[in-house]
């Protein structure tokens, strides 16, 4: 089965319920392989960002930059699936991987999190000043989502980015943080829940072993890294006294990205499912929110970053197709 740019989304039928649309691909597609040049970002705390280069290498290519979700890396499915389409189209992309997901522990206590637009905003720097002829666009995936908007808000009339794409946003934080412990949904919870245990684990270990003692002694002093049961447990634990947050729920009110929409002054898509596992409907943004160049593209289908379409034998991708043409046709509508 073939689609054209404009075709609608579909939902695939094999693929019942929002469950279904949510971890087909992520446990079971087999994501494309690709030739990637792994560049590391030193930021100026002394920490790095590990960045995957892919497509074309002209100056004036246009170039986006893709941010992956909460316990993903540039390895996602739908990280990959994306830089193989753009450049099909021709286009440049660049894969971000937040701090300590790039698959090697990050150098100090602090981590990344669904407010951490100053990590997105040294990258995006940096990619202007290795391709400032490039056209740059941006495109974030749930938790790289939020902290996408968030960052357009922070910039309004001064963002660099051309236009922008946000898929599966949990707008509201405190409402995500609340949602995801509902029902089946607690699944996804404590598999997040094991994951961030991990990953703060990790670097426990990685500070003992080169002797980092303050970096160690700080993450020890907010207590054991597994046995929290919630979002609200582990942000209150770890997110907020870690990144200058009061207590988790200063973290999800100054992170949420629904707070900054009115200010985003660049074109942004935002496409959505209302039968997302992890978002409430009352979660997202009215048409009263929205600057007038956002558009909420709101399906009935299609979980969280799922959007399958297409047969069994021969499954499609909605989003790289939609996200790909939706920036194309921005570019084509930009004053030259």
């Amino acid at each position: 089965m073939t689609f054209s740019a404009a075709t609608p989304f579909k939902p695939a039928w094999w693929l019942p319920g929002p469950h279904a649309q949510t971890l087909w691909a992520s446990l079971l597609r087999h994501a494309p392989r690709l030739q990637r040049q792994r560049e590391r970002l030193w930021l100026a705390d002394g920490d790095f960002l590990d960045l995957d280069w892919y497509g074309p290498h002209q100056a004036d290519t246009p170039l986006v930059l893709i941010a992956h979700g909460l316990t993903g890396s540039s390895q996602s499915h739908y990280v990959v699936g994306l830089q193989r389409a753009l450049a099909d189209l021709g286009w440049a992309s660049v894969a971000l991987n937040w701090r300590g997901c790039s698959g090697e522990a990050n150098l100090l206590p602090r981590g990344y999190h669904s407010g951490v637009s100053e990590d997105l905003a040294a990258v995006i720097n940096h990619l202007q000043a290795c391709r400032p002829l490039a056209p740059l666009y941006a495109v974030g995936y749930s938790l790289g989502g939020n902290v996408l908007l968030k960052y357009l808000g922070e910039q309004g009339e001064q963002c660099p980015l051309q236009a922008a794409v946000a898929v599966s946003v949990p707008f509201r934080l405190d409402h995500c943080a609340e949602r995801i412990g509902m029902g089946f949904s607690r699944l996804y919870q404590a598999h997040f829940m094991r994951a961030l245990g991990n990953y703060v684990q990790d670097k426990r270990r990685q500070f003992h072993a080169r002797g980092a003692h303050e970096h160690l002694a700080t993450l020890e002093a907010l207590g054991p890294s597994h046995g929290m049961r919630s979002f609200w447990e582990f942000d209150q634990r770890f997110t907020a006294p870690l990144h200058g947050y009061a207590d988790a729920a200063d973290y999800y009110r100054r992170a949420s990205s629904r707070f900054y929409l009115a200010r985003i002054a660049r074109p942004c898509l935002m496409i959505q499912a209302a039968d997302d596992p992890f978002v409430f409907p009352h979660s997202l943004p009215a048409p009263d929110e929205l600057a007038a160049h956002s558009q909420l593209e709101l399906h009935a289908q299609g979980g969280h970053v799922g959007f399958i379409e297409g047969s069994l034998r021969q499954p499609g991708f909605y989003l790289e197709r939609r996200i790909p043409q939706w920036l194309h046709q921005q570019a084509s509508q930009a004053p030259d």
